[in-house]
Parts: C-alpha cells; structure tokens; sequence
C-alpha cells in the first residue's frame, strides 16, 4: 500500500465563502475547494492508500480481508490481496444518469459466504417517471445480476434521492430515501416512501414490528439522508443534508418525525425532533456514517473532511482532511476506512482519485 504522510496543522484554517449545505443541488464544477497540502489533515499518522483510480465510489462493504466498493456509474469493485477487480452490474432497470443517481447503496446479505448475495439501491428512468428501487443481487464469476426486486417507484427527481443500505442491529434492512428536491412535502406524508428512513425484512416484506401498520415507513420527515449507523448499545443515528447549511445529525427513532420541511436546524414544532448536532451557517454535506465506541465517524462532501461527532459531549471536530471530498466511511477493528469522491463532478480530482484510504482510529486527535 502506498502511504502518504500528512503535516499536523498549529491551527486548522476557518472554512469561509459556503453560502449554503445544499451542495449537492449546486451545478457541477461549481464547488472549487483547495485540496492542497496547505489545507492537510488535522492529525499525526499516516493516511494509508489502500486502492486508487476508483469511479465515484459510494458505498464500502468488508467481509474478511475483502472490500467490495459501489460505483455510481453502476460497477462493484472487488479489492484483496490479488489487487482491484471491476465487477460488472446487470440490472433490469438502465440507471438514470440524473445528478447524484446510479448505483448508490450497496450492502452484502449476512449469509454472503454461503448465498454470494447483496443488496443495491439504484435510480432508473422509464416512461412514467424517474424512480429508486431496491433490489437483491447475486455474484457469479465476477459479475453481479439482479434478481429479486424487494422494493420499487421510491420517488426520485433531478437530486435527493437518498441512498444509503444498512443492516440493522436486530437484522432489518434500512434504506434512506430523499423528498426528490422538488417536492419536500412528500417527507410528511407517511403514504409516500419518500424523505423517510424505510426498514424492511431482508426477502423484502414488512416487519410486524414496524412503527405503522403495513408500511415500511419507520422514520420520516427527512430532507436528503445518507448515512445511517448504529452505536454500539443499538442507538441508531442518520446523517443529513440540510438547505442553506443546518446539516444534521439526528438520533433516530421508530415512529419519530423529523421535521423536514416544516423546521430546519434546532427550530422546534410539537411532535417533531430536533437534531443532536447541526452545522449552523457552516457546511458538511454528510453522506456515509459509522460508529466506534461511542463516537460518530461521519463522511462529509462540501466540508472536505472526515468529522467526529461525540454524543455524549456534544462536540464534533474535524479528524481528516486534506483528501476532498469524502463519501462514505467504515469502521473495522482499529481503523477507518473511507473513499474520497473527487470524480463526482463538483470536485477536484488530483492523480489517482478516487481512493480507499484507511486510517488507525488511535491516532485520530
């Protein structure tokens, strides 16, 4: 693995000039961070580079000593000791080619070793309208095809249409979906599966034990949420994005309304929830999550950083930065694992973007 070494900054530099959190509605080749060493990571160690010259990675999956990373443009690659293998993706549906849409989600089933079977969310276009769907994929001599369709016609539009899969704690699949931008109301209305967070039984069905009566719905009033994750007492938290700044992360709970588009930011209205943290007039964009011993590890886009967020005292920092724009983060044992997102179109790529990097949480600041 190649390895970088990073300057610890005195001070860490004040982002300044971000007039609003909604990056991800921002033209493309608008955002013009500096990625240079000037603005380099906010620790001592070394940023390890576990593979290079990725295309839009979304989402990371580990099994063992094995990765297995979603690319937006719609492939799954496959990273182990014998090096970087580019998975094809057959789906039944062509991915919309919408900003922000492809290949987003991707999670591998518990039983993989035995079934070789994973789940996927993805965008697709057809004469009604653009759509999320979630489906069950099987691999099979490196290739992956769609076979079951667990769930379809979630709302999409030009951005916001969620995207992240998790495997819960208690062994649901969660699935975060985005209001489709212009159209926020539907975050309210428990009959659309947009703006929610969606917890299903892994053959697709819905749980018994389900906040509302034959619906997938178990959280709602949510904006454009992208990651999600579990502590390690089972609380569960989500990621985000906010307009004009107040990101958020909120901890989540069956049933909960969460707000959008009636309050942003820590306003309050009876029977809604207000965020644990929020970014104010700064900007995180955050996407990806992970928690490790009771902190949360949380992928940001226009921030440019890998934050921590500590829940119990309230405080959040940035631990890495320096590698652009950061889309999804896991944690395995005693590291970080995270991919940058420069190919996206609203960052700046430098050489070999976009990466894997891995990071020892011990020397984190």
């Amino acid at each position: 693995m190649k390895r970088i070494l990073y300057v610890l900054l005195a001070m860490l530099m004040v982002l300044s000039g971000c007039t609003g959190s909604d990056e991800e509605t921002k033209p493309a080749g608008e955002e013009i961070e500096n990625q240079g060493d000037e603005e380099a990571v906010a620790r001592v160690g070394e940023l390890e580079v576990v593979a290079e010259n990725l295309q839009v990675p979304w989402s990371i999956n580990k099994i063992n000593d094995t990765f297995y990373l979603s690319e937006r443009p719609g492939s799954i690659v496959k990273i182990d000791s014998g090096g970087t293998t580019r998975q094809k993706v057959s789906l039944k549906k062509g991915l919309s080619q919408a900003a922000e849409a492809g290949l987003l989600g991707f999670v591998i089933a518990p039983d993989f070793e035995q079934s070789n079977k994973a789940f996927a969310y993805y965008t697709y276009e057809n004469d009604t309208g653009q759509y999320n769907r979630i489906v069950e994929l099987t691999l099979k001599n490196d290739e992956w095809n769609e076979g079951r369709l667990l769930l379809d016609q979630i709302p999409s539009g030009r951005f916001h249409h969620g995207g992240r899969l998790k495997i819960g704690s208690d062994g649901k699949l969660y699935a975060t979906t985005g209001d489709a931008a212009t159209k926020p109301e539907i975050a309210q209305d428990l009959s659309s599966l947009g703006g929610k967070i969606l917890r299903m039984n892994l053959d697709g069905t819905v749980p018994a034990d389900n906040p509302f009566e034959d619906s997938y719905v178990y959280s709602y009033g949510h904006r454009n949420p992208q990651g999600i994750a579990w502590s390690e007492d089972g609380t569960m938290y989500a990621s985000e994005h906010g307009p004009s700044a107040h990101d958020e992360i909120n901890q989540i709970e069956a049933g909960k309304n969460y707000g959008w588009p009636e309050i942003t930011g820590d306003k309050t209205n009876q029977g809604m929830e207000t965020p644990i943290f929020q970014s104010s007039s700064d900007t995180w964009a955050p996407s990806g999550m992970a928690a490790h011993e009771g902190k949360l590890y949380v992928a940001t886009l226009r921030g440019n950083a890998l934050r921590e967020f500590d829940p119990a005292a309230k405080t959040t920092k940035e631990v890495v930065k320096g590698v652009g724009r950061i889309r999804d983060v896991l944690a395995d044992g005693e590291y970080l694992y995270f991919v940058s997102n420069n190919t996206d179109g609203r960052g700046n790529p430098s050489e070999g973007d976009d990466k894997l990097y891995r990071v020892k949480i011990v020397e984190l600041p």
